[in-house]
C-alpha cells in the first residue's frame, strides 16, 4: 500500500494500547500518527507517559518515542491526524460506550479492543476467518445511527480464540455442533497490569474471572450467527457450558473442550482433515496480520503449552492437540491462542486490514 491509513490509538499507554504499538511499528498499511490516553498522561511525550511501565519486550519504536500524548477525551484534537482509531481505553463501560460513539461520529472507523458494544445488535463482533460477512452491518449501523464514515466494530471476548477457529472449521464442511462444555486455563496478562498479586497467583488458581464466563457462553453465537433485519442475530442452536479460571500463565489462554455434534459425527481423521486444510478469507486475501497456517495441531501428548506454542504465526495461529474420543460428548480438545495478540491486539489489527481490503476504512 502506497499510502499508509494514518491511525490513532487511543488507551495508547495501557497494556493493549503498548501491543497495539508494538504490533503496528512496521506495518506495511498503518502508520500510528496519533496517540490519546487519559488526562494524567496527556502533554507528555510517549516515552515519558509510560516510564517505568513500558511492559513490551523492546524497546518503544522511534517512531512513537517522542510523539506527545493527547486527551482522549478532547476528540476534536485527532480530526485530520488519523481515519482509523484503535480503542484500547480503559474506562467503565459505560464511559467506553459514550467514547467510543463520539469518535465514531466525527468520522472516525473504531476498531475496538473493548466490550462495551460487543451485544449491540448492528456492531460486528469480528473473528475474520468465522465472521467475515458481518462486516456488511456496518451501512446500517452508520444509518441508525446517522454517522456518515464512522463507525464501530469490536473483537470478541479473548478466551474464545483458543476454540472458536477449530469449531468453525468442523462447521465449514458442514459437521452441526450441538453442545460444548469447556474449561479456560487464562494467562495473568488478561487482566491487565498490575494484575492479580503475586500472593494471590503462586501455588494457586482463581476459579472466577468476573464476567468471563458469561461473555464466552453469548459471544460465539453472536459470532456464529447472521444478519437479519438490520441486525446480528445470535444463533441460538449450540448450548455452550463455561467454567473460566486465572492461572499463573504469563501470557496465553487455554481451552479444554468437550463437544457433542448434531447429526453427523466426523471421524477423527476428519476433524484433523478439516484443521488442518482450513483457509479462509484473511489468508485469500493475503492480510499482513493473517498466520500462514491458521490451526496448527500438534500430536505431541502434551500440547499444547502455553510457554512453547502461543507465539506461534507470529501469536495469530491456534493451536490445538489432544483430540480424543469424550465419554460423555463426541470429543475433547485441548486449544490454545496468545490473548494478547490473537486475542486482543493483533486480532484487532486483523479486523482493521480486513475492513481496509473490503473499502470499509481508506486512507
Amino acid at each position: 500500500m502506497s499510502n499508509r491509513i494514518k491511525t490513532g490509538i487511543i488507551g495508547a499507554t495501557g497494556m493493549v494500547g503498548q501491543n497495539f504499538i508494538r504490533l503496528l511499528a512496521n506495518h506495511p498499511w498503518f502508520e500510528v500518527t496519533y496517540l490519546a490516553a487519559s488526562e494524567a498522561s496527556a502533554g507528555k511525550k510517549y516515552c515519558d507517559a509510560v516510564q517505568n511501565r513500558w511492559h513490551m519486550q523492546g524497546d518503544i519504536p522511534a517512531n512513537v518515542k517522542n510523539m506527545i500524548v493527547e486527551d482522549a477525551g478532547q476528540i476534536d484534537r485527532a480530526i485530520g491526524k488519523c481515519s482509523l482509531m484503535f480503542s484500547a481505553v480503559s474506562l467503565s463501560k459505560d464511559e467506553v460506550k459514550v467514547l467510543e460513539a463520539a469518535y465514531a461520529s466525527k468520522g472516525f472507523a473504531v476498531v475496538s479492543a473493548n466490550s462495551a458494544f460487543r451485544l449491540t445488535p448492528d456492531v460486528p463482533v469480528l473473528i475474520p476467518e468465522i465472521n467475515y460477512d458481518h462486516i456488511n452491518i456496518i451501512p446500517i449501523q452508520q444509518k441508525n445511527n446517522g454517522w456518515d464514515k464512522g463507525f464501530i466494530a469490536v473483537k470478541p471476548n479473548c478466551s474464545v480464540q483458543s476454540y472458536m477457529i477449530p469449531l468453525h472449521a468442523l462447521m465449514t464442511k458442514g459437521f452441526k455442533i450441538k453442545r460444548l462444555i469447556l474449561t479456560t486455563l487464562e494467562g495473568l496478562s488478561g487482566a491487565g497490569y498490575p494484575g492479580p498479586s503475586a500472593f494471590d497467583m503462586i501455588d494457586n488458581i482463581i476459579p472466577l474471572i468476573k464476567g468471563e464466563e458469561e461473555k464466552s457462553e453469548i459471544e460465539p453465537k453472536k459470532i456464529f450467527g447472521s444478519i437479519q433485519n438490520g441486525q446480528i442475530i445470535n444463533n441460538t442452536s449450540i448450548a455452550i457450558s463455561a467454567h473460566c479460571t486465572r492461572v499463573a500463565v504469563l501470557d496465553g489462554h487455554t481451552a479444554c473442550v468437550s463437544i457433542e455434534f448434531d447429526g453427523k459425527k466426523p471421524s477423527t481423521d476428519e476433524i484433523l482433515d478439516c484443521w488442518k486444510n482450513y483457509h479462509s478469507v484473511p489468508k485469500e486475501l493475503g492480510l499482513p496480520s493473517a498466520p500462514e497456517t491458521t490451526i496448527i495441531y500438534n500430536d505431541d501428548p502434551d500440547r499444547p503449552q502455553p510457554r512453547k506454542d502461543r507465539d506461534n504465526g507470529n501469536g495469530m495461529a491456534i493451536t490445538v492437540g489432544r483430540l480424543r474420543p469424550c465419554n460423555v460428548f463426541d470429543y475433547r480438545f485441548v486449544g490454545l491462542s496468545h490473548n494478547t495478540i490473537r486475542g486482543a491486539a493483533g486480532g484487532a489489527v486483523l479486523m482493521a486490514e480486513l475492513l481496509t481490503a473490503k473499502g470499509f476504512i481508506k486512507s
